[in-house]
């Protein structure tokens, strides 16, 4: 099949080149003429697992192109994916400047029947603006299809080429042909395409992005709980895990949730119950939860030096909002990080892929380093703000040896208390008991 899909950024790519991936011609469309340009030469803009190895395959093989013309694009394809931002606007709705914006443009060049592909997560009813921005110029047939994507960070390419999953909202037979056609080789395990109404298909990425958020946002209520009773998380998230009804994942407590997803859709989701009349309570307390969520360890960092962290060093480990990418959009590290800043302390940080980042962002109000270890030398204490793979069993006596004092802030709960004390660290972690220093 001939696709075109519009925007170039994490959705729109791992969508283009999965689809490239199973036989189809993919065209993607991006303003930006220096990021086509790179990427037709084979350069990956984002860091996501085992998306390069497909990037490059595909584009060898002719299947996989890119142009600043969406014209070229939309007019030999079969299926245009709307995969553009619907960034939050100050009341916190998603703004759909750029899905109808594109949708206007398209009403003016179609000239065969299209079928037209929402892929950005947007609010409910957005398939019937993106249709009338569409049909106010459009002289042929077309439909507009909602299909939200379901892709975790780190995880997007197996998510998208074996989903758990597909859901299509449609509102005729000849776009449910053609939607179904397209998904088929990914569904073959006999992972289920749901089909139904536009309206729902946009409910159902919001519904679950905002119940996983309440998900991680209760169980780290629980762990500040657990910090006023004695009692262990860690045992209490087992215990509720394996209740069938629960289950294990996103179970697992820290300092609060970021990214791209959950705060955003959270926020719109919410914003969208009020536009209709319809207070989400529950919504307004994760929200409000996860915002201290993010800074909880800064108060037992400034109690441990005394209230004044005037010229201390901190280490920092992880900067990107959860390990496998380089995102750091509402990464809770930068709210640390200005916590600290704010307070006077120094902060020396490390991270596998994000630090490129959060130098475009901080400049030089941090330092950075080329290995975890190299951000201990000097520093009074190490924080840690994401869970990547490389921390999980580091050099403890290295450590020891390149920091002035043994402590550790562990916002993931990466390491046994019991073994962290009989080792001499003062360890802190989230709703468990820890070797707090006095």
């Amino acid at each position: 099949m001939k696709i075109a899909v519009v925007g170039t950024g994490y959705v729109g790519l791992v969508t283009g080149t999965c689809f490239a991936e199973t036989g189809n011609e993919v065209i993607c469309v991006d303003i930006d003429a220096n990021k086509v340009e790179k990427m037709r030469n084979g350069e990956v803009p984002i860091y996501e697992p085992h998306l390069d190895v497909l990037f490059e395959r595909n584009i060898a093989a002719g299947r996989l192109n890119f142009t600043t013309d969406l014209a070229e694009a939309v007019e030999p394809a079969e299926i245009i994916f709307l995969a553009l931002p619907t960034p939050p606007g100050e009341d916190g709705s998603a703004d759909l400047s750029y899905v109808l914006d594109v949708a206007d443009q398209l009403g003016r060049m179609i000239t065969d029947y299209k079928v037209i592909v929402d892929k950005s997560t947007v609010p409910v009813g957005t398939a019937e603006k993106v249709t009338a921005a569409v049909a106010a110029h459009a002289t042929v047939d077309f439909d507009v299809v909602s299909n939200p994507e379901f892709l975790r960070e780190g995880y997007a390419v197996d998510d998208f080429l074996k989903p758990d999953r597909v859901v299509i909202g449609v509102g005729s037979d000849r776009a449910e042909e053609v939607m179904t056609r397209l998904y088929n080789p990914f569904i073959r395990q006999g992972n289920p395409l749901i089909v139904m109404d536009e309206r729902s298909a946009e409910l159902t990425k919001y519904a679950a992005n905002a119940f996983l958020a309440t998900k991680i946002t209760f169980m780290n209520e629980i762990a500040n709980f657990c910090e006023k009773v004695g009692a262990d998380v860690d045992k209490v998230r087992r215990g509720i895990g394996t209740d069938t009804r629960i289950g294990p994942r996103f179970l697992f407590p820290g300092i609060g949730y970021g990214g791209s997803c959950f705060p955003k859709d959270v926020q719109a989701l919410h914003r969208s119950g009020r536009e209709a009349d319809y207070e989400f309570e529950i919504l307004t307390s994760v929200m409000e939860v996860n915002e201290a969520q993010k800074t909880v360890l800064f108060e037992p960092i400034r109690q441990r030096f005394h209230g004044d962290l005037s010229g201390v060093r901190i280490a920092l480990w992880g900067l990107a909002f959860k390990p496998e990418t380089d995102d750091i959009r509402e990464a809770p590290a930068l709210y640390m990080i200005e916590k600290l800043l704010e307070a006077g302390a120094t902060v020396c940080a490390y991270d596998p892929e994000a630090m490129d980042n959060v130098k475009d962002r901080l400049g030089d109000r941090i330092d950075f380093a080329k290995d975890p270890y190299a951000t201990l030398t000097g520093a009074d204490a190490l924080l840690i703000c994401t869970e990547w793979q490389v921390f999980r069993t580091p050099d403890f006596d290295k450590m020891q040896g390149a920091l002035n004092n043994p402590i550790v802030f562990d916002g993931r709960n990466l390491y046994d208390v019991e073994d962290m004390a009989k080792h001499g660290w003062e360890y802190t972690s989230i709703g468990r008991r820890g070797t707090h220093a006095g």
